[in-house]
């Protein structure tokens, strides 16, 4: 089966998709009211196990076939020795394995920054900070774009723009004596240059040579930005900051 990214039947107008962002935004002010748990709703970790266990063993499969295949990827491993150091440490199947992996995690990051978009089309993010004016949560303005678009349930439904706070609040993110070092540190950062835990994904994926999109040149310089500070200021490598990300569930 061949993999096609999946796409809406009809396509919204710009005008249908504002009218619908805010009344979903309406809906969820709401809801959030009765129950403020409705905004961070996460599908018990064992549900996938089975495709993932799938996933896994199709790479494991399909990796030691590449290493001893001639391609792309038997090249590559042929043009790029291990030092003598790890010489018989590294199987090639292992290395290829390592490979696929570091594939596929850029490839999810895509795949999963295009699910935004299914309802509202390329400028996903820009239209939902323009349908919102104030967070649901905190009632503080979202006027100069400083927040985060949080995802509610990670099921395709549209991003909610929130204060930074307010976001914090929700993802248990604010610091406390005793708080892991890396997310405080990490925080501080965050806050001192107004920018998101988004931010720090794409600015490190963008510094390891993968493909991100930027709303605008000045966003992909500041991200980056973030992403060396935050790499020196934890000692962490941009690979190890995304892998935090990953582990933490934030900035996806």
């Amino acid at each position: 089966m061949i993999y096609e990214r999946p796409k809406p039947k009809a396509k919204l107008s710009r005008p249908e998709r504002k009218e619908l962002l805010e009344r979903y935004y309406g809906e969820y002010r709401a809801w959030a009211a009765e129950d403020r748990s409705c905004l961070n709703r996460k599908v018990p970790r064992g549900a996938f196990n089975e495709i993932l266990n799938q996933v896994g063993g199709l790479l494991l499969e399909q990796a030691g076939m590449m290493a001893t295949t001639p391609g792309p990827v038997c090249e590559f491993l042929k043009q790029n020795p291990l030092p003598p150091a790890l010489e018989g440490k590294l199987p090639d199947e292992f290395r290829a394995f390592a490979l696929a992996l570091n594939a596929l995690k850029q490839w999810v990051a895509a795949e999963q920054a295009a699910t935004d978009r299914y309802l509202l089309g390329g400028q996903a993010r820009t239209e939902c900070w323009a349908a919102a004016d104030v967070c649901i949560v905190s009632g503080v303005s979202l006027a100069d774009g400083v927040g985060e678009l949080h995802h509610p349930v990670r099921d395709g439904r549209p991003p909610i723009p929130l204060g930074a706070d307010a976001h914090d609040q929700l993802e248990g993110q604010v610091s406390t004596p005793g708080d892991d070092s890396t997310r405080s540190v990490l925080l501080t950062l965050k806050r001192q240059g107004n920018r998101s835990w988004v931010h720090l994904r794409r600015g490190c994926l963008d510094l390891l040579g993968a493909p991100v999109e930027h709303s605008t040149p000045n966003v992909a310089a500041a991200s980056k930005t973030f992403a060396r500070n935050a790499a020196r200021a934890t000692g962490m490598s941009y690979e190890e900051l995304v892998l935090w990300l990953d582990d933490s569930g934030l900035g996806a």
